[in-house]
């Protein structure tokens, strides 16, 4: 581009196009962000989008009145341009540029539909069939009648009627013939620009409907995992609440366990005390020492029984926490899903619409 435009609007987005094969696919025109500018040449009266890559023009498409920028999902835009027969694609960094972008974009389409009135009023009054009045007297015209190479007939001067009429002819012609082929371009590139758009649109719409087809299937065949995991989850829950009972009985236990062991303790002393006394009587010594003994053994085991009553309720209050963190995460995933999947059927719903 020259010196003569000037930058109006300016931002950062990765540029793409149509595949020129498929008119479904789309091309990245680099690998990395570049920087998308409006561009005004005074000279001529147009607006432009330009982008260079290196040293080379990315895009280069002047703006039309009936080209339209459409947002494709929240971070993306398409324009098509019909002089260079491509769709253009920029992707954002948000929702917020994207918007920006789409905003100057009217707006530079609207000040190229009101250059493109003014030019064509200009037109109109510069004319020189317009001008000519009925003072004016045309200069005698060579009329060919056989082509070229052929003998050619001359018009007499002394014709003067026969020439104020083709004169009022010819004015009339020009003048039905300047404002008539202003009209017929504009709308041969309406009818080309809103037939490339409406080409590009159905493309991309029957990529994104299989897209988003594949992508249902997947997420009705996650979800339909995900609905089998809590069914796990919510029978765990079911096994933890009889667990959570487990518990509460192995506290009752645990506590009449202490209970038992106080007595026995207190029954051990209690022999201990008595056992001086009862020294004379053998029989009776020997039946208090394997009492002993036994009281020992059973206050053994049930120092050990309440250690491993102890272990398994820690292990279940773990197991607990470790289910409830995983219906947690699970919840959370069925949440994005879901927001997913409603997001899908609002663009399967715009894309019915249109």
């Amino acid at each position: 581009f020259s010196c003569r435009e000037q930058p109006i609007f300016s931002t950062r987005a990765h540029v793409f196009q149509i595949d020129p094969a498929t008119k479904r696919n789309w091309i990245p025109a680099s690998k990395h962000a570049l920087t998308v500018s409006y561009f005004y040449d005074a000279t001529r009266n147009v607006y432009r989008i330009i982008s260079v890559g290196g040293t080379k023009a990315i895009i280069n498409s002047t703006i039309t009145p009936n080209m339209t920028f459409t947002k494709t999902s929240q971070k993306f835009g398409q324009w098509a341009d019909s002089r260079a027969n491509t769709v253009y694609g920029l992707g954002f960094a948000s929702e917020q540029h994207l918007s920006q972008f789409a905003e100057k974009f009217q707006e530079v389409k609207e000040a190229a539909r009101l250059a493109r009135e003014k030019s064509q009023d200009k037109t109109e009054l510069t004319n020189p069939a317009l001008n000519i009045t009925s003072h004016q007297v045309l200069p005698s015209p060579i009329i060919s009648s056989n082509g070229p190479g052929e003998d050619k007939l001359f018009r007499s001067q002394s014709a003067d009627v026969e020439v104020t009429t083709e004169k009022e002819r010819l004015k009339k012609m020009l003048s039905e013939g300047s404002v008539s082929e202003v009209q017929w371009e504009a709308e041969f590139f309406s009818l080309q620009d809103n037939n490339n758009k409406l080409v590009a649109a159905l493309h991309e719409a029957n990529a994104n409907v299989d897209q988003w087809k594949k992508q249902l299937a997947a997420y009705q065949e996650e979800t339909e995992t995900l609905r089998q995991r809590v069914a796990e989850l919510e029978s765990q829950g079911t096994q933890d609440s009889s667990s959570e009972n487990n518990k509460e009985e192995l506290s009752q236990t645990l506590e009449e366990l202490e209970l038992l062991i106080k007595a026995k303790d207190e029954e051990i002393q209690m022999l201990k005390s008595q056992k001086c006394s009862r020294w004379e009587a053998e029989g009776e010594r020997e039946e208090t020492l394997q009492k002993l003994q036994e009281l020992e053994t059973r206050n053994a085991e049930l120092e050990q029984r309440l250690h491993l009553a102890e272990q398994t309720l820690a292990e279940t209050l773990a197991e607990r926490e470790k289910i409830q963190n995983e219906v947690t995460k699970v919840a959370e995933i069925m949440d994005v899903k879901i927001f997913e999947l409603s997001e899908i059927r609002q663009g399967l719903a715009k894309l019915v619409e249109s």
